[in-house]
Formats: C-alpha cells, sequence, structure tokens
C-alpha cells in the first residue's frame, strides 16, 4: 500500500507553460498528495521540505518531489523547526518531549522532555553577526581530541542484532557545536525553554511569572494570566527575543486602570543579552556537559550490558547447579550441595546424590558447556570493560576536570552558575567511578580464574567417577576450589557490583585506613568502597545533574521582559488556547540603524512581526497588522525620559479575499497566501499568492503609554491603508488553499497546500540561474 501511495504522489498532474516576464512565481510543478498537511517546513540550506500530516507522519522531499523518507514518531506532532545547518530536524510533540531527527536517514538523535504540556511552537538560532567580539581572546577550544580517541559508542545489547541496535551519536554534540546557538520552544502553558546546541538545556521561564514594563502606565504594572505562547523568534544576535501570545493582563496595583478584562493578542519583548555577553562562557560549558552526558550514557549502557551478560551465563550456571540440591533431597541425605563438593575433596565416600548429579545429570559434556560458557562471558563483559567503560570513563574524568578548572574562573563562569563546589563533588565522584571500574576488573578477574579452577576439578572428579583418563585435565587448586565453595558456588560478587541494590561489607580496619588517607588531602568521601560501580555511577549522574542544575536556574533569573505591545482584543479564550491566526517574525537588514545608542543589540537588523487582525477586533475586519522595530521600542523603554514608540501600518485585503497563510520573505517582503470567498470550487482561479514590499508601506510611528486604549492597533483605524492587487507581484493559484504555507528566503521557494490535496512548488526569486542549480 506504501508503494502505491508513493507512486500516486510521484506522478505529475501536469506542467504549466508561462510567458516569460508576464507572470511571475514560475510554477515548477502542481502534484497530488495522499494526506492532509498540517504542518511544512524547507530546509535553511538545502532544497528539502518537511512535512508534517494529520497523522503525524513526517515526510522529507526534495525539490523535485523525490521523497526521501519517513518517520512515525508514535506520538502527535505540534511544532517542527529545522537547525540553522539544515542537518536536524527539530519535532514538537503534545506531550511536551522535543525530537531531533537526522537529516540523512530520519533516524532519532536524541529526545527531550523539557515541557509538560504541548510545545507550540520552535524556533533555532545561531549567532550568525559578524560583531565585534570584546572576548576575541578568549576563544573555545575543546582540548579533549588531543588527548584521547573518539568517545566509544554504546555497546550492543546481548540479544539485539545489528539492525536491531539504534546507533548513539556522541558525535551530535560535536557536530552541532561548531557555532554557538539556541534552541527556543514554547508550550501551551506559557513556559519557554531555551537548549544551547539543541540537547542542552540551559534556561527556562514562564510568562506568567514575569512582571511586563510599566511604560503602558508609569505607575502601573502587569502581569499575563492563562496565556498560551504562539509563536518565538530570537533574533540574530541571540540578544532579544520576541514572544507572540494570547491572554489576559492582569494590573498590579491598589487602584487599577483598567476595569474591563484585558484579554488579548500581545507581543513581549524578553532580553536574552546572557546569550551573546556570555556566549563563549555558555559555549564552552554547554559543549564540556553536553559531551559528558553523552558518555555517561555509553557507562550506563556498559554496566547494563556487562550485568545483562553476567546474569544470563550465571543463571545457566545456577539452572544447571541446583539439580544436585533436588537429588540430596530426593535421597533424604541431611546435607546441602556445599557439604557434598568439600567430602568430594576431602576424599570422603561420595554420595549417591552427587554421583548421580556428575555422572547422569551433568555429565562431561555438560561441565565443559558450563566452563566454556562463563569463560566466553568473561571476555565479552572484559571487552565492554576494556572498550566502552574504562575510554568512557577517562574520557569523563578529563571533561569534568577541564569544567572544575573554569569554575575556579569567578570571574568569568561564576555569572552563568558554574559552581566551584559542585564541581568538585563532581570531580571528586568521576575519580571514585573509576576506582570502582578497577576494583571490578580486578574482581571480575579473579572470580573467572576461580570459576575455572572449579571446573577442572569437577571435569576430573567426573572422569574418575566414569573411569576415564584423566591425563588431559588440566590441574586445579585445591585451596581454591575450597575458596569458590565457600564464596562463589551460593553468591556473585560480579552481579553484586554491577546492581545498584546491594552494598559492599568492608572491614573495619580497610575503612580506618580510608579515613586516615582523608587526612591527606585528595578527597572525602570515606564510603564509596561501600557502593558498588552501579551506585556511583547514579551518584556521578546525581552530581552532574546538580551541577548543571546551577548555569540552568542563573540564566534562567537573567531573562527579563523589556517591552510590551498589546496589538487587539479577542474574547476570552479558554486557559492555555493558542490562537490559530496566521503569523510571521523576521529581521531584515535597514538602512537606519533603529537600535538604541545606549544598548545596541542588532546592528542594521530590524525586527518585523506580521499577522492576521481577527475580525470584529478593534472592529476590524478583513486586516493585517505588520509592527517594525518593537525589539528598539522595548530598549528604548528603559530610559523614562524617552516615551516607547514603534512603527505599525494597517492594511485591509479586498473584501472578496481571506487570508489563509502569510509570511515574511528575504529584502522586506511579505508573501500572503489569499483565498477568494466569492468563488466556488469549480472556479478554475479560486486563490492568490501576494507579494509586498514591507519597505513601502506607509508605517506610521505609534506611542504604547496610551492610557485610554491599551491596544496601540486601534491608533491605526484611520490610517489604515488598502491593499491593491494592481501594485506589486501577485500569481492567481487554481485551487482553493489551506495552511500552511512554507516559504525558504535561502532558497527563493514557496509550497503551497490545496483543500483538494495538491502541493504546489513555486520560485519566488526569477533568477534562473538559482533554479537551474536547484534542478
Amino acid at each position: 500500500m506504501e508503494e502505491e501511495v508513493e507512486e500516486v504522489e510521484m506522478e505529475s498532474v501536469g506542467e504549466e507553460t508561462e510567458a516569460s516576464g508576464t507572470i511571475p512565481f514560475q510554477l515548477q510543478f502542481d502534484k497530488p498528495v495522499p494526506f492532509v498537511v498540517k504542518m511544512a517546513e524547507w530546509n535553511p540550506e538545502k532544497d528539502l521540505l518537511a512535512i508534517v500530516t494529520d497523522e503525524s507522519k513526517v515526510l522529507l522531499h526534495r525539490f523535485n518531489w523525490q521523497r526521501l523518507w519517513t518517520i512515525i514518531p508514535g506520538k502527535s506532532i505540534t511544532s517542527l523547526y529545522w537547525s540553522p545547518d539544515g542537518k536536524l530536524i527539530a519535532l514538537g510533540t503534545e506531550d511536551g518531549s522535543i525530537f531531533l531527527h537526522d537529516v540523512e536517514n530520519g533516524k532519532m538523535l536524541r529526545s527531550m522532555k523539557t515541557h509538560d504540556v504541548a510545545v507550540i511552537c520552535l524556533n533555532w538560532e545561531e549567532d550568525a553577526l559578524k560583531v565585534v567580539d570584546r572576548d576575541r581572546h578568549f576563544v573555545y577550544e575543546d582540548r579533549t581530541t588531543r588527548f584521547f580517541p573518539p568517545p566509544p559508542r554504546v555497546p550492543r545489547m546481548p540479544g539485539l542484532s545489528d539492525g536491531d541496535l539504534e546507533e548513539t551519536t556522541q558525535q551530535l554534540s560535536s557536530v552541532s557545536c561548531q557555532r554557538f546557538n539556541i534552541l527556543c520552544s514554547g508550550d501551551r502553558d506559557g513556559c519557554i525553554c531555551f537548549s544551547i546546541f539543541g540537547i542542552f538545556p540551559i534556561g527556562k521561564i514562564n510568562i506568567h511569572n514575569i512582571l511586563l514594563p510599566n511604560h503602558l502606565g508609569m505607575n502601573y504594572q502587569y502581569q499575563l494570566k492563562n496565556a498560551s505562547i504562539s509563536k518565538v523568534a530570537l533574533s540574530r544576535d541571540l540578544c532579544r527575543l520576541e514572544v507572540l501570545c494570547s491572554g489576559e493582563l492582569i494590573e498590579l496595583g491598589t487602584s487599577p486602570k483598567h476595569n474591563d478584562t484585558l484579554v488579548g493578542f500581545h507581543c513581549l519583548n524578553l532580553d536574552t543579552s546572557v546569550f551573546l555577553n556570555r556566549k563563549n562562557e555558555l559555549h564552552q560549558v554547554a559543549q564540556q556537559a553536553s559531551n559528558i552526558e553523552d558518555v555517561v550514557e555509553v557507562v550506563r549502557a556498559s554496566i547494563s550490558v556487562m550485568s545483562k551478560q553476567w546474569t544470563d551465563a550465571m543463571s545457566l550456571f545456577k539452572s544447571k547447579f541446583q539439580a544436585i540440591a533436588s537429588l540430596i533431597a530426593d535421597h533424604g541425605l541431611d546435607s546441602n550441595p556445599q557439604d557434598e563438593f568439600l567430602n568430594l575433596l576431602l576424599g570422603v565416600r561420595t554420595s549417591p546424590a552427587l554421583q548421580q548429579f556428575l555422572v547422569n545429570t551433568l555429565g562431561e559434556a555438560g561441565v565443559k558447556r558450563l566452563s566454556k560458557t562463563v569463560d566466553n562471558t568473561g571476555k565479552e563483559v572484559r571487552t565492554v570493560l576494556n572498550e566502552h567503560l574504562q575510554p568512557a570513563l577517562e574520557i569523563i574524568g578529563f571533561r569534568v576536570g577541564e569544567l572544575r578548572g573554569l569554575s575556579r574562573w569567578r570571574a568569568r563562569f561564576k555569572s552563568v552558575g558554574l559552581d566551584e563546589k559542585l564541581m568538585d563533588n563532581v570531580t571528586e565522584t568521576a575519580g571514585m567511578l573509576l576506582i570502582q571500574a578497577e576494583r571490578f576488573s580486578r574482581v571480575l578477574t579473579i572470580v573467572l580464574f576461580l570459576f575455572q579452577n572449579f571446573f577442572n576439578w569437577v571435569l576430573k572428579c567426573t572422569k574418575i567417577l566414569l573411569q576415564e583418563p584423566i591425563d588431559q585435565v588440566q590441574q586445579a587448586n585445591s585451596e581454591l576450589v575450597v575458596v569458590f565453595l565457600k564464596f562463589l558456588l551460593q553468591s556473585d560478587p560480579v552481579e553484586q557490583l554491577l546492581e545498584a541494590k546491594y552494598s559492599v561489607e568492608v572491614d573495619m580496619e580497610t575503612m580506618k585506613r580510608i579515613e586516615q588517607l582523608v587526612a591527606f588531602g585528595g578527597y572525602k568521601d570515606v564510603t564509596f568502597l561501600e557502593r558498588t560501580l552501579a551506585s556511583e555511577c547514579n551518584k556521578l549522574e546525581q552530581c552532574l545533574k546538580e551541577a548543571f542544575l546551577m548555569p540552568f536556574t542563573t540564566v534562567s533569573e537573567t531573562v527579563a521582559c523589556k517591552g510590551l505591545a498589546p496589538l487587539f482584543p479577542v474574547a476570552s479564550p479558554a486557559p492555555s488556547t493558542s490562537l490559530p491566526i496566521p503569523m510571521s517574525i523576521h529581521y531584515y537588514k535597514d538602512e537606519v540603524d533603529r537600535a538604541s545608542e545606549i544598548d545596541k543589540v542588532s546592528p542594521n537588523l530590524t525586527d518585523y512581526t506580521c499577522f492576521k487582525v481577527l475580525d470584529g477586533s478593534l472592529g476590524l475586519k478583513n486586516c493585517i497588522g505588520i509592527v517594525r522595530g518593537f525589539m528598539s521600542a522595548g530598549l528604548s523603554s528603559s530610559v523614562d525620559t524617552v516615551e516607547p514608540c514603534l512603527d505599525a501600518v494597517l492594511v485591509h485585503l479586498p473584501d472578496r479575499y481571506e487570508c489563509v497563510d502569510l509570511s515574511l520573505y528575504k529584502e522586506n517582503q511579505i508573501v500572503l497566501l489569499l483565498n477568494d470567498l466569492e468563488s466556488n470550487s469549480e472556479t478554475a482561479e479560486g486563490s492568490l499568492m501576494v507579494m509586498m514590499q514591507a519597505s513601502d508601506l506607509p508605517f506610521i510611528s505609534v506611542s504604547l503609554s496610551m492610557s485610554d486604549n491599551i491596544f496601540f492597533l486601534h491608533q491605526l483605524e484611520d490610517s489604515m491603508m488598502n491593499l491593491d492587487l494592481d501594485i506589486g507581484k501577485f500569481r492567481a493559484i487554481p485551487h482553493h488553499v489551506t495552511v500552511p504555507l512554507a516559504v525558504s528566503a535561502s532558497r527563493g521557494l514557496a509550497c503551497v497546500f490545496s483543500s483538494k490535496r495538491h502541493a504546489l512548488v513555486y520560485i519566488l526569486d526569477e533568477d534562473e540561474d538559482e533554479v537551474s542549480e536547484m534542478e
């Protein structure tokens, strides 16, 4: 069935010939799609289109509509966004998870649970501005690769074939970290999370808990209630975050100025300058921390694999040797397996139960099979220990040491929450884990030697009972057989070290020696010998969690709201409900530098916010609102003598058209997708794609300090502009269209989806060289 659908999708429904220069936006193809499209996003670096269907399947298509892969995450997808380099795609889900998938094959590389409710929007931005860096002499360098080979991969779990093995990608951190970038995610309950490189959580805020600036009324402050985030967009220098959200404004004061319910659609300007001011520090901490977390996963998996390997072998051993206990009971003997073997070792007459067990139940072949199984298992465990666990622990120790050194540079790293005491604790625990691995290695070697000595002795006894020659059987050490029967027949020290539920008994003399060594310095933990390898790993994870929580908390506390622009009122929505209105945010190069001279954050870049105004709000109908320079207005508002202002314009659409979706495009352009309300499904041309030049619009400076009506769009009613379809570029589309409109600024492409399940791809730029290159 999947192959049939694929064939239908790849069929072309016709080619459209157009006179050059008469009709803009060259149509590349019009193809049927056998599904409803919920979301679509172009890759920023390649001609690839990611599509999410109504069944939450994720498909990746090339420019020629060739499907590269299809994945089914198994959860409802609520948002998607590409990484800045186009190598990863982030998927937000209904349950608050974020998945990172590889563009090459669709394989999931990382899963994070950073939210408790649906992730409504994502934004992934890298530090792309070429500004003078005050810390140009403080350049990040990861020295680990100088001294260590690439980190080991997660070992294969017994019972899984290579085809079933999900490869881990410790390289994800290194590949994504070539340039500092931030993944920002907003959810339905008003929470915004920040992750460096998309994998290391560095901050979380709730817009309900942020005090909004008082420039709407100099003696008042506001808070949001029942807010839901619709869109987030970081500035190019990562200094500002623009948030579009719906919710109720609550005045904080003894005598509220507005008695009416202030429920509306708002724009917030959040100060995230810590990502620029402490970019180098955060880069180094996140790089080391994310790599440590990757390698800790190798350690945890290695312990699990070794535990599984050893447990399987010991289960077979116990199942075979438990038969002797039943035989002893059947013969009515008042004894136990340990006494029976000791009597045999000391030359006492062999009991019928033990003779039956050695000759009939176990036999010579059974002894050899058990011996080989334990020996092979020991080699497998040793391989995991030497090739995965120990190299991973050495890398962890080095990287933790690097972070410990940075934590002592208090002037720089204390401001990002890298705590010296917590890193000292992590360093000690990482060192103790190395000691635990060395102890486990020694215990494993001793246990394997005792097992082989015991099996040689059992094989010799079996051959004697069978009256067979024993000249080819290796000699066994009788004293070691006694040690085995006393300590290993009924207990398993290897398993104890691999499980966190056990504790190790340490004699008093050893404990006193450890306490004496503490006086010489170097470590403080005197109980580490009582912990197992697995419990020490758990302790390291807990110490890392505490240490990395400090940067997370510190950065979260630095994010503050610098600007509030109530756009238009809406009817009281249900709590935590996002408004399904078309909206877009983009940053354009501007001839006039609108940034404040006091705090210039985005040189020659101006933010544009475009959105559809809900019909009936402020008495408006069929209008598009465009706001320019809100980030600069937020900065200016920090000065009491400067009245916060921004530029805005209202564009009234022709009554016969309805805005389905919109997108800000490169070079100050806006792309609108319009449906003709007067046409029917049989009409040949029922929709329009219109491109406007934003810089040509009659923007008006509006104040954010009005006292009568806080929703500033009402100031634009008298200067509203009517959209003239005879001016600018427009293209008739022979279908009724639906959301989404997918526009690629880097590739000059637009993909439109129709209500009849067609996908139409247009070239927005009339650049023949670029088109031929993509083809």
